[in-house]
């Protein structure tokens, strides 16, 4: 088996790659997102754009969480308000407000004063999708690789806004174990969720694709099994998977 990796490797991507090659895995590290004619391999760790540009042509399918997901969480998981919009009606809000794309970095995860500091339509159409949700801080912030609906590693990676690595205390691993009970079947079996305490609870922080995501302070072998079932070959993929498997955009499907 062979695992497809960037140009540019974060500490992270190479602590992936040294897991893998560990394992027996081949590895490859593309010098650009072009794919060698006969280069084969069954997975990948990068960033959605080469993902987009290498997983097709490899046959490669890439998981990721529904679009809406972190907008049908009920309250009691996430602690704020959180909607799907079009960015043209996003564009009309007049008051701050958190906004992101879904399941890439398209539209930059920030704070906005109010929707006219959002990127113009010109740039993104008007039917482009972003969550807009309430303003909250969280006091930690801790990422969890899930696999099979449990956690399978984690990782504090930051501390009143700040970057700080460390294990994950009881009360991250109860939240978890709750919410993936209530909520494991609406992602796929492979995947990562942020969470982290605000306002004196426990909340979700957003959901995001294993196969580009960080793994800060956790464990290397156990992260790369999540990214090895998180973008996978697509004939390897099964029915239960299937609904989660990212489409390139300007393709067609769920992006």
């Amino acid at each position: 088996m062979t695992l497809v990796l960037p140009p540019r490797l974060t500490a992270s991507a190479a602590s992936v790659r040294a897991a893998a090659e560990r394992r027996g895995l081949a590895t490859v590290v593309l010098p650009s997102f072009a794919v060698p004619p006969g280069l084969r391999a069954r997975h990948l760790h990068a960033g959605p754009s080469f993902a987009d540009a290498v997983a097709p042509a490899l046959g490669i399918a890439a998981l990721q969480a529904p679009g809406d997901w972190l907008a049908t969480l009920p309250r009691a998981h996430t602690g704020r308000e959180i909607t799907l919009m079009p960015l043209a009606r996003a564009h009309a809000l007049r008051r701050p407000v958190f906004v992101k794309s879904p399941n890439d970095k398209s539209i930059p995860a920030r704070v906005y004063p109010d929707g006219s500091r959002l990127p113009g339509l010109d740039a993104f159409a008007p039917e482009t999708e972003v969550l807009v949700s309430d303003i909250v801080a969280f006091s930690a912030e801790y990422r969890l690789h899930v696999l099979d609906g449990a956690v399978h590693t984690g990782s504090q990676y930051a501390e009143d806004g700040r970057p700080r690595r460390g294990p994950l205390p009881p009360a991250a691993l109860a939240f978890a174990a709750d919410l993936l009970a209530e909520r494991g079947h609406t992602l796929p079996s492979a995947i990562v969720v942020d969470i982290g305490p605000t306002g004196g609870r426990w909340a979700v922080i957003e959901a995001n694709a294993a196969w580009a995501s960080g793994i800060y302070a956790g464990d290397p072998d156990r992260a790369l099994d999540v990214v090895l079932r998180a973008a996978r070959p697509l004939s390897a993929v099964d029915a239960r998977d299937r609904p989660f498997v990212r489409t390139v955009p300007g393709r067609g499907g769920r992006r």
